[in-house]
């Protein structure tokens, strides 16, 4: 035996040295002389560390949190230290004892493991000091006491082992103690000036503080250690983001992307500039470190997996007995060992670090992307939809990012594959060249999938793109479907989407299975190819050149596979770079449109000379045409004219959005914009009014008061922190316009243009609005407004009437009442539409409505109602007790661990789980017959060319070929079921999310931003469609790897299971401390990309707002910000899964190096050396399978997550029934119309209060009613509630005497009908707005058409009515 012989060389070598000592008691004086050794240590260090403690004590009492905490982690790594060292000593201690058992004793042989026990007890007693607080002593002990045996011990070769680990553990101690005193020595000079901030650094929450990796010493990085306090603080709490450190300045957006910029325009000069090929060369230059590097590890993990396969021939050779050299054992294990931490290393730094530099790379698209959309001009906005935009940002820098994974693979197959062939040539020679050409021949065959894939992938991303563009338009337009009872119709609309879809999806799972099958199938193939032709060529068969070619064979298996994905990658990632380079060259708005004065440079606050405008600069027709204007500080200038005469446009030339053809424009002060279209933000009411200024509460309640808001925040339970839902989904058109009124008077600025804001409020809110903005607070300022009110153009200074684009006349308003044709008529106009009002009011007093003196109002009939708004006359709100809370709310987000439920539902969703045995089946099957035809060529070879072989080369290829075929049949069934079962469930959850969505009632589209509801219908629905069948099958699949592997190891030596098992129970433990982390920022990462897109979307509606502000740098900031906060669980996300992956790389690993070590130390003959290869072939691949199996779990609780999601809709609260059968209205309700509202009460969510309070009254049939009210008074509200989109809380509502909550809403909603107050229009077909449900002839079409007035137009289209709306 190698190892007794190494024992007694040593003994030898040291008799001169111990020559006065008997060599049969040389071991006991040895341990005697080790004991008194470690006595007078103790002796000598216990009072040392005694008084050093004593000194430090008092400048532990200024040590920080953090450091603290870093010193607990260290003696956390001292503890584990020690427990593995006690570990691995007891475990070697079995071994030996199980192997020498057999063999024989010898009293060395005693001494070693009466040695290794006392090792176990020694770190034993280590660990459970350490654990009690009884540091320094220990440590430095134990570090002598290996020394002492390193020195002077001559025993068998596995005392060495256990020498080298005690010594490296003993070195790890010695780094920490001194780690320890010099942290403490260091707080003592540097902590006492901090201890006034103690308090503020005990609180301080995670995203305030910068990530650990930035500082992280070389331990730390390479055991990714840095990420354990993160996943310390999960497995105790759940994850929020505020628990999330900050970005390191490298990572963060913030810090790289003015760089980043600087490069850009040193290269390119500007944005507008970047080709395809710029700006790849430019993301590759600002990564060009972390690319290499990734490189440098790409390659040495393809060396160091290369070791195993070329090595197996030795060490097969070797357990036959065909030594070279002394010791070979040792050195094979060892470099087994090696090769496999390097391995590990390199894998894990690879993979963090590439998608480390995804992220950013993403992070810099998105912004350089979100910087663009804010400087597009008018003209590149028509071409692009913003759907398309957030497309660019959302899916395209996506994929660039997600491209890093595979920017090495190209170089990466070549290496492999030359690497294979200079591995299998060795072993088999000139049929290696077979293998080349199986190979190729497998590529080959890839490539028709490939494509097939990638066809089907493009046509199901494109039926994705119009379903969900569809599904968006629905969901911004659901109150119309609802109130006219089309929304089932809309629901079949995306189903029929959905099934093309579904057709693409059918397709593409089952090439993806055919794909599965030939993955699988290619290292059989190949291998039949190679060993076929080597029994044509009559190349000679051993067990170890054929278990080296099957283990090469196993790694070419990745290159092959992921070449034509590779492939594909880089032509969709071609086409993303292609895509947001053409949309970073489109034109920006000019420049030189406006000169910019400063502040009190001129007394001309706008002046234009001969402009002439256009918004589109390649059409002849002039949008604006000589407009000469000049506007001093101070100056009131009314626009007016007819619709379509250029008035918008006049202010947006002054803002420098419209181009300019010619002329001179020059603008002195800075602006503030109101449009015409209210545009307002997602977030609280005060934010929208301060618009990034600081608050001055005095000059705020001032605007709030000129504003007429007071009074519309006292009636909201928040007053003006109350969350505004998407596009102000919570507020009226009036509150909207004031606020957006009020944000442009808090800022203060010089110059103020108002596009006809005072449309969309009440007269008497108006007359107010115009009195105390524009005559009171605005009076000393610049001021050009647009409006249609006759009423407000006296006061201007300056009346401009506009016609065709031009200016036909200015003036004040009397002397323009005297001298024109063109504002005659406008007046004139006015005049007579209010004349014909006033002819009607005589027609309308049978059912007029009055106010009586006691604050309620009672209509002609005697019923009396109160105020739907909760005022009385007084202006005073009614105080009551009730409930209170924000219309939108947080997004609900599951905590804890996703239950076994949502796992149960999912697998039985398609045909009860009926497949399920059969796929399990299938993938046992599989492994069965490939561990045959594996163990059926070790042991029906043989070792070596002397020897005879069992069976003839015929029947050994036969039996293999046989095998094989069944082995990939196993593989097909299994892969089409698995596709079946997933495409099957994707499809019952589809329907069942939507149905549910679409019956949910209107509170629920209220308080839901649509992009959480778009995020599961696209993003989950993906998840569900082609990601999560895989990954449960990848995780049952490897689970049976593992227990195959296990299986074959164990043939070989049982005696593996005493370090396995602890080494698996290990594992499951580091997997259930990682997994609370990993599935809370994985949510997290769900949670923060929907603020982006909705930040995206709000910008891209709101730009000319934002520019007129000049806030573009603050937007920017906010979105760079929002990049930051997706990337921040991305990449804590990325190093807990290699922090997870590296332990358990590390574990498997010494797994693997104790099998070795137990069969070089098995005597010769004992087990058979090609059925010991078999054990390491397999063992080769045990830490990737170990890691596949925990990678797939955790993978696959943070994958499910959609499910959950996707169930989470499937059990929202449902409207009433459409139809109630048993009490349906006759086909003529309402005959007469009457409406009798009796105690109304309405709320729009229980936990918000009431809006109407006890509503009595009756409007009586065949009459028009009138509902008047201030805004926001209740008026829509009342309306909403007669077509029951909001349940009354209390009382009735009686049509006709039917109670109206009694029948179906089908039978209510499209019996009644309504013009709502935002019109909307679907895309499609006119004839598809005007009759969705496809109920009317063309006669009733056209006659509906030409009451409005519309006939006409539509019959000038080429279509008619099959013409686009």
């Amino acid at each position: 035996m190698a190892s007794g012989g190494r024992g007694r060389g040593r003994g030898r070598d040291q008799r001169g040295n111990d020559r006065n000592i008997p060599m049969d008691n040389q071991a006991e004086f040895l341990a005697t002389m080790t004991n008194l050794a470690n006595t007078i240590q103790a002796g000598v260090t216990h009072p040392m560390s005694w008084i050093w403690k004593k000194v430090t004590v008092g400048a532990t009492t200024y040590e920080s949190n953090n450091k603290e905490k870093e010193k607990t982690s260290y003696n956390k790594k001292a503890l584990l230290c020690s427990v593995f060292s006690s570990a691995f000593n007891l475990i070697l201690c079995l071994f030996n004892y199980f192997y020498w058992y057999r063999s024989g004793w010898s009293e060395e042989k005693l001494v070693t493991l009466l040695d290794l026990a006392l090792k176990a007890l020694a770190w034993g007693v280590v660990a459970v000091c350490l654990h009690k607080g009884f540091i320094i002593f220990f440590f430095s002990s134990r570090s002598d006491i290996v020394l002492v045996y390193a020195k002077h011990v001559a025993l068998p070769a596995p005392y060495l082992v256990s020498d080298v680990v005690s010594a490296c553990v003993g070195l790890f101690f010695c780094y920490f103690v001194c780690f320890v005193k010099n942290e403490c020595e260091f707080s003592t000079v540097e902590e006492p000036l901090l201890n006034g901030d103690a308090h503020v650094s005990d609180n301080k929450k995670g995203a305030e503080t910068v990530t650990p990796y930035s500082n992280a010493g070389i331990f730390s990085i390479l055991t990714f250690s840095w990420v354990g306090p993160l996943i310390a603080v999960g497995n105790k709490k759940t994850l929020d983001l505020e628990d999330v450190p900050q970005l390191d300045s490298r990572d963060s957006v913030i810090g790289a992307f003015p760089k980043f910029r600087e490069k850009v325009e040193a290269d390119c000069g500007a944005v507008n500039n970047v080709t395809t090929i710029k700006l790849v060369k430019l993301l590759i230059i600002s990564e060009w470190k972390e690319i290499v590097f990734t490189a440098v590890l790409a390659l040495l993990n393809t060396l160091a997996s290369y070791v195993g396969p070329y090595l197996i021939d030795a060490f097969v050779q070797y357990l036959d007995g065909q030594r070279l050299y002394e010791n070979q054992g040792y050195v094979l294990v060892s470099i087994f060992f090696l090769a496999k931490i390097v391995e590990c290393l390199s894998q894990r730094h690879w993979f963090f670090r590439v998608q480390q530099v995804g992220l950013r790379m993403r992070a810099l698209l998105v912004t350089m992307i979100y910087n663009k959309a804010l400087t597009l001009s008018c003209q590149s906005r028509q071409g692009h939809t913003s759907g398309e935009v957030i497309n660019f940002m959302s899916v395209d820098a996506d994929r660039i990012g997600v491209f890093s994974w595979y920017i090495h693979d190209l170089w990466m197959v070549a290496l492999q594959i030359s690497l294979a062939l200079v591995i299998l040539y060795k072993s088999l020679g000139l049929a290696s060249i077979a293998a080349f050409v199986a190979t190729i021949v497998v590529m080959l065959a890839n490539v028709p999938l490939g494509t097939l894939q990638e066809k089907y992938q493009d046509k199901l991303m494109e039926s994705k793109d119009t379903r969900m563009k569809t599904t968006s338009e629905i969901l911004r337009n659901m109150r119309i479907l609802k109130l006219q009872g089309w929304e089932m119709k809309f629901l079949a609309k995306i189903t029929e989407l959905r099934k093309t879809e579904q057709g693409w999806l059918k397709k593409f799972v089952y090439t993806s299975a055919m794909t599965t099958f030939v993955f699988w199938g290619a290292p059989t193939f190949v291998s039949v190819a190679t060993f076929g032709t080597c029994m044509l060529m009559g190349i000679p068969l051993e067990s170890g050149k054929i278990l080296s070619a099957l283990a090469t064979f196993r790694i070419l298996q990745e290159p092959i596979y992921s070449l034509p994905d590779t492939i594909s990658m880089i032509a969709q990632t071609k086409v993303s770079v292609d895509r947001i380079s053409s949309f970073l060259r489109l034109d920006d708005l000019q420049s030189d449109v406006v000169e910019r004065l400063p502040r009190g440079s001129s007394d001309k606050a706008i002046e234009v000379v001969d402009g002439n405008f256009s918004w589109d600069l390649s059409s002849p027709n002039t949008t604006l045409k000589n407009i000469n204007l000049t506007v001093l500080h101070g100056m009131r200038v009314a626009v007016c004219g007819t619709v379509g005469s250029g008035k918008s446009t006049l202010l947006s030339c002054i803002l420098g959005e419209v181009p300019k053809k010619s002329g001179i424009l020059k603008v002195c002060g800075t602006k503030a914009y109101v449009a015409q279209s209210p545009w307002i933000q997602s977030g609280k009411i005060e934010d929208n009014i301060l618009f990034g200024n600081e608050m001055d509460r005095e000059r705020y309640e001032k605007v709030l008061e000129s504003c007429s808001l007071k009074k519309d925040l006292e009636v909201l339970s928040f007053g003006d922190q109350t969350v505004i839902g998407e596009r102000g989904i919570n507020l009226s058109g009036g509150q909207k316009q004031r606020i957006q009124i009020a944000r442009a008077l808090y800022q203060d600025a010089d110059i103020y243009l108002f596009d006809d804001p005072f449309s969309a409020v009440d007269a008497h809110t108006g007359s107010h609005l115009f009195k105390e903005c524009l005559l009171g607070q605005l009076s000393s300022k610049t001021v050009v407004y647009v409006t249609h009110q006759v009423e407000f153009l006296p006061a201007a200074d300056l009346i401009l009437v506009m016609k065709d684009g031009k200016i036909t006349q200015c003036g004040k308003y009397d002397d323009l009442l005297n001298s024109g044709t063109d504002f005659m008529e406008l007046v004139g106009a006015h005049k007579k539409a209010l004349s014909t009002l006033e002819s009607l009011d005589g027609g309308a007093t049978s059912n007029e409505i009055s106010t009586s003196e006691d604050g309620s109002v009672s209509s002609a009939n005697g019923v009396k109602e109160k105020e739907a708004n909760g005022y009385d006359l007084n202006g005073k709100t009614e105080e009551k007790d009730e409930p209170k809370g924000q219309l939108v709310q947080e997004e609900e987000r599951e905590k804890g661990r996703v239950g076994f439920s949502v796992y149960w539902r999912y697998i039985t969703t398609a045909y009860g789980g009926a497949l399920v045995p059969f796929i399990l089946l299938s993938q046992i099957l599989f492994q069965v017959l490939q561990i045959g035809s594996n163990y059926w060529m070790a042991w029906a070879t043989p070792v070596s060319q002397d020897v005879e072989p069992p069976v003839p080369g015929t029947t050994l290829l036969v039996v293999y070929v046989a095998l094989a075929i069944g082995s990939a049949f196993c593989i097909l069934f299994r892969a089409m079921f698995l596709a079946t079962a997933g495409y099957k469930t994707a499809t019952i959850l589809f329907n069942k999310m939507h149905f549910c969505i679409f019956r949910a009632p209107m509170s629920f589209f209220d308080s839901t931003p649509s992009g959480r509801i778009l995020n599961r219908a696209s993003t989950d629905q993906s998840a569900v469609d082609t990601d999560i069948p895989y990954q449960i099958g990848s995780f049952a699949f490897s689970m049976i790897q593992l227990v195959g592997i296990i299986a074959v190891m164990s043939q070989v030596a049982w005696q593996v299971f005493i370090v396995f098992i602890p080494v698996i129970a290990a594992s499951i433990w580091y997997q259930q401390y990682y997994i609370p982390s990993a599935r809370e920022l994985s949510r997290l990462v769900g949670v923060c990309k929907a603020p982006i897109i909705q930040h995206f979307a709000e910008t891209i509606s709101g730009t000319t707002t934002i520019r007129s502000f000049d806030q573009q740098s603050r937007f920017q900031e906010t979105n760079m910000k929002l990049t930051d906060g997706y990337s921040r669980p991305k990449f804590n996300i990325a190093g807990a899964m290699e922090w997870l992956c590296f332990r358990l790389d590390m574990l498997s690993s010494i797994t693997f190096a104790f099998s070795l070590i137990f069969l070089i130390s098995i005597p010769q003959g004992v087990i058979d050396p090609g059925i010991a290869g078999l054990a390491v072939t397999y063992g080769l691949n045990l830490n990737m399978i170990q890691a596949w199996v925990i990678w797939n779990l955790c993978n696959l609780e943070n994958k499910i997550i959609s499910v959950e999601r996707i169930l989470q809709y499937t059990s929202i609260p449902s409207e009433p029934p459409l139809v109630v059968e048993e009490n349906r209205p006759a086909p003529s309700w309402p005959s007469s119309g009457e409406v009798d509202i009796h105690n109304l009460q309405v709320r729009y969510a229980p936990h918000l209060p009431l809006v109407l309070r006890g509503l009595t009254c009756t409007f009586r049939g065949g009459l028009k009613t009138g509902i008047v009210g201030r805004t926001g008074s209740g008026k829509s509200t009342l309306i909403q509630t007669l077509f029951r989109i909001v349940e009354p809380a209390t009382g009735e509502v009686m049509i006709d005497g039917i109670n109206i909550s009694s029948i179906g809403l089908h039978d209510l909603r499209s019996r009644l009908s309504i013009i709502p107050q935002d019109p909307t229009m679907f895309e499609g077909t006119v004839r598809n707005n005007l009759d969705p449900l496809e109920e009317y002839t063309d006669e009733q079409i056209w006659e509906a058409l030409d009451k409005c007035q519309l006939g006409d137009e539509v019959r000038q289209k080429e279509g008619k009515l099959d013409s686009p709306g």
